[in-house]
């Protein structure tokens, strides 16, 4: 459980926020750069002095002004990851996760076998920071991080220093840090595509504030978020149970309210969950059942609520039996189909709708690395020189 209250005035910036983490999972901050989103978690870490509010995770409390408590930063147990990894250079990668360990003797929420398999640093121990990618620096700091047995985790925007390449590199990675530990994170990021991979909650902030929070489906379809990301990145976030997989096509078929959905599979079995994003953009409505067409996702549904947008444009939200989605149409095409609330339509989504944006959603499961990864850890360790048993 996190609860985090806080409120700190730096010149002319003023940050007022709060927000709530009922168990495990990824808390998100996303917002514009300057919204506060690293003087947050800065704050949390005990690194800067709020002026007022508290932070509580889970039992302790580590600061309370009006209790007058205020933990010292290195008391906390909370992991800190940069943006850039802040490695020891004169370290190798194993002396540089042992220093992690050695940070919190006897606290042993998860082990030195469990963190490589997790982030595969097995082939990376004997190497210098110098000799590492972007992408593996930065595994080798949130293993460090793991390694002083964190009661949370603090991501300043993890991803921020790599090119595109690494960066899916490094996001399932995170991905498996989120389902198989129960270690709350919270997750700086002005990249809504992290946010949707991620988070299980979202906090959105702009100038110091919270302007919008809950889960990823509810905050998709905020216009704080439209507000953030603009009207090309905008789309709702649906999620759904695969309902069969089709190996000759290598699609899947996914549950989507009162619909299916047909998505690449890449490997994916039935009752598995996924989190997809259909963009506004990429949406075709029609007013009488479609037939004819090469595109084969086709959802039905009502609407519920018509936005004017810029540019003689209309954000269209329809129900599609327990979920909504977004459409983007024209003032005149709106007008020529009588488009109007309550109105019975038809959602074409073209491939390109799904592309990219289509990801396993929370897990939240614990799991230990395996015999064999565990194997190979220690005997790399033993190699050079450096295994404690």
């Amino acid at each position: 459980m996190i609860d985090i209250r806080l409120r700190k005035r730096r010149g002319e910036f003023a940050l007022d926020v709060a927000f709530h983490l009922a168990g495990p999972g990824v808390v998100a901050l996303f917002g514009r750069s300057g919204c506060g989103k690293t003087t947050i978690i800065d704050l949390i870490a005990g690194l800067l002095a709020p002026d007022d509010g508290s932070v509580h995770l889970d039992e302790a409390v580590l600061y309370d002004a009006r209790r007058a408590i205020n933990v010292a930063a290195e008391r906390r147990r909370i992991g800190y990851v940069f943006q850039d990894s802040r490695l020891f250079p004169h370290m190798n990668v194993l002396r540089n996760l042992r220093y992690g360990e050695e940070r919190t003797p006897g606290e042993q929420h998860v082990g030195f076998d469990e963190v490589i398999a997790l982030l595969g640093l097995t082939h990376l121990l004997r190497r210098r920071p110098h000799e590492l990618s972007g992408g593996e620096r930065q595994r080798v700091a949130l293993g460090r991080a793991l390694l002083s047995h964190p009661r949370l985790l603090l991501l300043d925007e993890p991803l921020a220093s790599l090119d595109l390449a690494r960066r899916e590199e490094l996001l399932p990675y995170l991905e498996r840090l989120r389902d198989r530990l129960s270690i709350p994170i919270v997750y700086v990021s002005h990249q809504f595509e992290e946010v949707l991979r991620l988070a299980t909650h979202v906090v959105l902030l702009q100038g110091g504030a919270v302007v919008a929070q809950g889960d990823v489906v509810s905050v998709s379809l905020t216009p704080e978020l439209r507000a953030i990301v603009g009207s090309e990145a905008l789309g709702a976030v649906l999620e759904g149970d695969i309902e069969a997989v089709d190996a000759t096509s290598g699609l899947a078929r996914l549950r989507v309210g009162r619909g299916t959905l047909n998505v690449q599979a890449d490997g994916l079995a039935v009752g598995r969950r996924l989190r997809v994003q259909l963009l506004a953009r990429d949406l075709i409505l029609a007013v009488q059942p479609p037939r004819g067409l090469s595109v084969r996702n086709c959802l039905e549904g009502k609407i519920l609520r018509m936005t004017p947008e810029e540019a003689g444009a209309e954000l269209v939200e329809i129900d599609v039996g327990g979920a909504t989605v977004m459409a983007k149409v024209t003032a005149n095409a709106s007008t020529e189909l009588a488009l109007a609330v309550g109105r019975h339509v038809w959602v074409l989504v073209k491939s390109v709708a799904l592309r990219g944006h289509v990801y396993p959603a929370t897990a939240m499961r614990h799991a230990t690395a395996g015999p064999e990864v565990a194997s190979a850890s220690r005997r790399v360790a033993r190699e050079v020189g450096a295994w404690n048993p």
